[in-house]
């Protein structure tokens, strides 16, 4: 008898690809929405279930090939970690950083002027005594850049990151470096 490579290798395979694929698309699907791109995100839904579909038509007729069900949930795990991955490197979309120190404020600001980031300062009281309150929306792609400057000149402050869905007017790095103020990037 023949070893069967078209049922134990290549459906395994094709599965394996399809489900990693659609669930790819089903993640970043999930991140537009979440982001506002109601343009992209019809497309992005009806190739995801187009190749659903298939996926799930070979495996409902190979129910007997063990190997078909262990590409379906192999497919799944690397099909989110490849979206969240290409998320990453897209890096759509705005983020809020704020950050609460006592000390270094103004070498921070200063900092993050110069290189064409707006920047509100605010007063307030900490659990330990007046703080000050350094708030900073910025693209996404900035993130990185914006951390390693706080890193260097306020390396014992608070500090968080949320996304942001939507802003109007303020000063934000376009991709020359140069801050553009009262336009949405």
């Amino acid at each position: 008898m023949e070893f069967d490579y078209y049922n134990w290798i290549l459906l395994p395979v094709l599965i394996f690809i399809a489900r990693m694929c659609d669930v790819t698309l089903a993640t970043l699907r999930s991140i537009f929405v979440s982001k506002g791109f109601k343009k992209i995100v019809p497309f992005v839904g009806f190739f995801e279930v187009l190749i659903w579909l298939l996926a799930a038509r070979q495996v409902l007729s190979s129910l007997t090939n063990p190997a078909c069900f262990f590409a379906w949930p192999g497919g799944f795990a690397l099909g989110t970690y490849i979206g969240m991955r290409i998320d990453e490197f897209l890096a759509l979309g705005m983020q809020v950083v704020r950050i609460i120190t006592a000390v270094n404020h103004e070498i921070l600001a200063s900092e993050l002027r110069s290189r064409n980031h707006g920047v509100t300062i605010v007063d307030a009281q900490g659990s330990t005594g007046p703080v000050k309150f350094v708030y900073i929306v910025i693209k996404r792609k900035s993130l990185k850049e914006v951390i390693t400057l706080i890193e260097k000149h306020c390396p014992n402050v608070f500090y968080s990151v949320e996304d942001v869905r939507k802003s109007s007017k303020g000063i934000f790095v376009n991709d020359s470096g140069v801050g553009n103020a009262g336009v949405n990037p």
